[in-house]
């Protein structure tokens, strides 16, 4: 058994400060309520695991981008590590250059480096790490999601080609088929996060992520639990399982 590392870049609501913002509190928070994972820190966290939870909303800081907008394609839409504008495309943030440089050394590294940190200690013990991505997306895709297509899965895995061993991908979609979900390999989102140190030079980190339908555990639009919550828990963390025995 293997015990797995956590990463939780979404759940925070947390705006550490509100330099550069030109929305009002109303908007600022109708975002936060489209754009955060809710409680996946609560859905994936367990005690035998090691969790990375990023301490501030992604709306302030989004951990999952490339620090680089030129290598970022959600930039061009003014949501890069910075996000600059509103799902729907209204201004959100003026991001001075200055302001870019503090967000990304003292909150996007701080928060990789710890990631990588926590990596390398696995690696110490262990003969790989297994890390997982840990999100949720809306059932109603975003304005600015690359896939728009209405018809999405209860559960989608996304994968890297280097770090995910396809036996990862074949027990994902053994284990929710057999619970009877629907589930999408990089659809409607792809990809799964390792550390640059790492990235494609060192195949014992291996990664895949784990995408959940809000749909199975809020009452959408809204972040209310729905009935179907601690079930919902219980299969992420049946996963987890099969995962960490894999």
């Amino acid at each position: 058994m293997h015990n797995l590392i956590l990463h939780i870049p979404h759940s925070s609501t947390v705006i550490p400060f509100k330099d550069g913002y030109c929305v009002s509190d109303e908007i600022l928070n109708q975002e936060m309520l489209k754009l955060t994972d809710w409680y996946t820190d609560d859905l994936f966290a367990n005690k035998l695991d090691y969790s990375v939870i990023a301490p501030f909303s992604r709306i302030f800081c989004d951990t999952e981008r490339f620090s680089d907008d030129t290598q970022e394609i959600m930039a061009q839409f003014g949501m890069g590590v910075l996000y600059e504008k509103t799902d729907s495309g209204e201004l959100l943030r003026n991001v001075t250059p200055e302001l870019r440089k503090h967000i990304v050394n003292e909150y996007y590294w701080k928060h990789h480096n710890k990631l990588t940190e926590i990596v390398k200690m696995q690696l110490e013990k262990d003969s790989k790490t297994i890390i997982v991505d840990c999100h949720s997306f809306p059932n109603i895709p975003f304005n600015r999601d690359l896939v728009k297509t209405n018809k999405r899965p209860d559960f989608n895995i996304g994968t890297d080609a280097y770090h995910t061993p396809q036996k990862l991908v074949d027990v994902s979609i053994a284990f929710f088929k057999s619970k009877g979900y629907s589930i999408g390999i990089d659809q409607p989102y792809a990809g799964s996060i390792v550390p640059s140190q790492y990235y494609k030079s060192n195949q014992k980190v291996q990664s895949i992520m784990l995408e959940i339908n809000r749909n199975l555990y809020l009452k959408e639009p809204t972040n209310e639990k729905s009935d179907t919550y601690l079930e919902t828990k219980k299969v992420v963390q049946e996963f987890l399982n099969v995962i960490r025995n894999a």
